[in-house]
């Protein structure tokens, strides 16, 4: 069973994805463990589960198969070696502009899922010159920038109708995939990035952007041996915005995150916290449409982020060793992803005004 790992207590708690048990299930589980775990009546047994192919596009069932698809170089890892980057750079092919509804990241299987920790795609473009874009308080864009980040657990990203990305003729994705040796050498491994776009004649209003929200100052991050730590850092929204999830990411030492918001006017308000943060697993969690943070210019995004360096860590690989920032796991960071719609003043005024008038 997939995991969940945020803090049901607190924040929002309404999301697209949401695979988590209520406290009723939970507390089912506990009394059968707590009970020996017993067999029960075999006529009470379901079907046997047809496991779904692995190597499907999850995104399917709800969009068929990805309009456009995108393969990494094949690379081959040796058995043994540091972990390695590997950053190829593949023309996307695009002929004609086109806006993206969907986006999903899919690892060679089986092979490719063992050796892969997480890779980054990168939209090159030239958009110098380029008029007609969607609004979306174009003075916050920061040009196509990354494109999608996939960890284990993150199946993909589904933008709201109102948003989504552009491609256009020329572009090309920038790869960065990280990778780490299981003892056997894995050839000829690859990744496939899998595009969904909406149709032809629609142009969404708004471009969605994934923003890196550091909660360490980076190269800063100082983890003594036998100690957790607690690191923070502020992000200023130069526009209103509408932020579509929350996916913290750290590695071994990782402990927890949370994602607050101090307005203007001073008002606080904790948005979400992964209190149980597992770093072989990323959850990428993804508001409910209604509640999805609607925050004006100016707002800070507070990222805190907890690392456990103890014993106490099962997966502390040493807690003598001082940790600092690194891109192996071995070493530690800190950031979330979260995808960024900016929107005009008007539009989020007119959206706060129809989120009131539900409630």
């Amino acid at each position: 069973m997939p995991p969940w790992h945020i803090d049901t207590s607190i924040g929002i708690q309404e999301f697209k994805n949401d695979r988590g048990l209520s406290d009723e299930e939970i507390d089912t589980i506990v009394r059968w463990v707590d009970a020996g775990t017993p067999f029960g009546d075999r006529n009470d047994l379901p079907p046997r589960v047809d496991f779904p192919d692995p190597n499907r596009w999850q995104l399917s069932e709800e969009f068929g198969e990805p309009d456009l698809i995108i393969k990494s170089e094949p690379y081959t890892l040796p058995a043994r070696t540091m972990d390695k980057w590997f950053r190829p750079v593949v023309e996307t092919g695009i002929t004609e502009p086109r806006w993206v509804r969907a986006i999903e990241i899919k690892p060679s299987y089986p092979d490719g899922r063992r050796i892969i920790h997480h890779t980054l795609t990168f939209l090159e473009q030239d958009e110098e010159g380029i008029t007609g874009l969607a609004s979306g308080a174009t003075d916050a864009q920061e040009g196509p920038g990354l494109f999608m980040e996939w960890a284990v657990g993150k199946v993909g990203e589904i933008f709201p109708p109102d948003s989504g990305k552009l491609m256009l003729p020329g572009s090309k994705i920038h790869w960065e995939v990280h990778m780490h040796a299981v003892g056997e050498e894995i050839k000829d491994n690859q990744v496939e990035l899998g595009v969904y776009f909406y149709p032809k004649d629609y142009v969404p209003k708004n471009r969605t952007v994934l923003r890196f929200l550091d909660a360490s100052r980076t190269q800063n991050l100082d983890i003594p041996p036998g100690e957790i730590v607690v690191t923070q850092q502020m992000h200023v929204l130069p526009a209103p915005a509408r932020l579509e999830n929350f996916q913290p990411h750290m590695h071994m030492r990782g402990k927890a995150m949370s994602m607050a918001a101090i307005y203007p006017d001073g008002r606080q308000e904790l948005l979400s916290h992964v209190n149980n943060f597992q770093w072989n697993w990323h959850v990428n969690y993804v508001y409910a449409d209604h509640v999805a943070p609607l925050l004006p210019k100016g707002t800070t995004l507070v990222i805190t982020a907890w690392h456990d360096n103890t014993m106490e860590n099962p997966n502390n690989p040493d807690p003598e060793q001082w940790v600092g920032w690194g891109d192996r796991t071995v070493d530690e960071m800190a950031h979330a992803w979260v995808d960024v719609t900016y929107l005009e003043q008007e539009d989020y005024e007119r959206l706060v005004a129809e989120r009131e008038a539900e409630k």
